[in-house]
């Protein structure tokens, strides 16, 4: 990455507008070039004209300060039946990363202001969020590669106007925000203005809960994570007799840390649920889930992947891991997850040349620190890992053997404190196509 290159999401809007010329006055005299992003989503008539626009104040500002612009056309259009809305922000911000990462920005700085988080809490607790869901938009997030960070979080819209007058900045107006087919427009426009005249300061109050809700979240991610490394050493399956050990709220907490981690995702409420009630009184059973099925086998809760197509991709013999991410194996079945960590991880410079292999057979691995190294079936047969627990590719640095599905890291390669760490994970199943 391009530590001297800053990236800023542009729609050509009043907020947007604001941002970029704040970053340019702001990133010139410490020699940070600026590059602005626009995505032209082909869903207005006036898309054409707002990328004009954006091109023709970029070229009078570059005269000015280091900046560049990149845009991007959406080539697909929104799914019958689904959320134009979800579609636009999904592909969009697809669409950004892609844009940032070619030109070596690895982040990107969005506008959004208070009254904008605001709305989102509403809309959330409308729609049933969770305490996730309640705590807004993060004031910064590193996702695939990418930090996203949002300045002007704490801003009310008024301090943005008033900048926009002061520096006389022109902008255009999407007309989309008057339609009030979309969910947020209606809060905005009939909504809002009533909240705001019985509380006038209901934006305050709101961005200050989605605060206490962002605490909470991450409080709560991080006793379901301490909860799930205990209750699923090493990628073995949730131990389910230790959970049911757990108070109601914390077993609910742990297992969506859980399925999240299997899943890829979040889990459906539904899914929770039932698994927290039929989990309490079975000794075994097999659930439904995304891309495959949960089964309690020997006292432990394991995801198993659906069946891999009858052709399958070449398997990936190399890979390449610079920094934290999600990195695809079409040939394997699924995603190597790389995850930062302060210790108890392989360092990132191991990672840069590894080799995938299947199992030969003879290969051992050293399960902790001070403990001999075995052979990898009598280290799976300890764990009782049934057999889809053990696919996945065996990764080597060098010739060492650093991870292995359902063991997790070789204990020769963990790092040492101070060191870039990252902790690998296994995920079975389809694999999304990229970003």
């Amino acid at each position: 990455m391009n530590a001297g290159r800053i990236a800023v999401a542009w729609s050509g809007g009043r907020d947007s507008t604001a941002l970029l010329h704040a970053t340019l006055a702001a990133a010139a005299p410490l020699g940070v070039e600026v590059v602005a992003l626009h995505v032209h989503h082909g869903l207005s008539p006036n898309a054409d004209a707002w990328l004009a626009f954006c091109e023709a104040q970029a070229a009078r500002w570059a005269r000015r300060w280091p900046l560049l612009l990149r845009h991007a056309r959406l080539a697909t259009r929104p799914p019958r039946g689904q959320s134009v809305e979800a579609w636009a922000r999904r592909e969009r911000y697809r669409a950004l990363r892609r844009l940032a990462l070619e030109e070596g920005a690895d982040t990107v700085l969005l506008a959004h202001h208070r009254r904008d988080q605001a709305e989102t809490v509403l809309i959330q607790a409308l729609r049933g969020g969770g305490v996730a869901g309640l705590a807004g938009m993060p004031r910064e997030i590193e996702r695939d590669g990418v930090r996203w960070l949002r300045p002007w979080l704490a801003q009310a819209p008024e301090a943005i106007e008033a900048y926009v007058r002061r520096h006389r900045l022109r902008h255009i107006e999407d007309e989309s925000n008057g339609d009030r087919r979309f969910a947020r427009n209606r809060l905005r426009l009939e909504v809002w203005p009533a909240l705001r005249d019985a509380f006038p300061h209901a934006e305050a109050a709101l961005a200050d809960a989605a605060e206490w809700a962002r605490q909470a979240s991450a409080c709560l991610g991080e006793i379901g994570a301490a909860d799930v490394a205990l209750l699923d050493d090493h990628g073995a399956g949730l131990d389910v007799a230790r959970w049911r050990g757990l108070s109601e709220a914390r077993r609910a907490n742990a297992l969506r840390g859980w399925l999240r981690r299997v899943l890829g995702a979040p889990a459906a409420a539904s899914l929770v649920t039932r698994l927290s009630a039929e989990l309490l009184r079975g000794a075994s059973g097999s659930w439904p889930a995304p891309g495959g099925r949960l089964c309690l086998y020997r006292g432990r809760l394991h995801w198993q992947a659906d069946a891999a197509p009858a052709v399958a991709a070449a398997r990936e013999a190399t890979l390449s891991i610079r920094r934290a991410g999600r990195h695809r194996l079409p040939g394997w079945g699924g995603v190597l997850v790389a995850e930062r960590v302060a210790q108890g991880g392989v360092p990132l410079a191991w990672l840069a040349a590894l080799e995938l292999r299947e199992r030969g057979g003879g290969e051992r691995f050293q399960a902790g620190i001070g403990r001999p190294p075995r052979s990898l079936k009598k280290q799976f047969q300890a764990l009782g890992l049934p057999a889809w627990e053990r696919d996945g590719p065996l990764v080597y640095s060098g010739g060492q053997l650093v991870f292995v599905p359902g063991l997790g890291l070789d204990a020769r390669v963990i790092g040492l404190p101070g060191q870039a760490q990252v902790r690998l994970s296994w995920q079975r199943g389809p694999v999304p196509r990229a970003a």
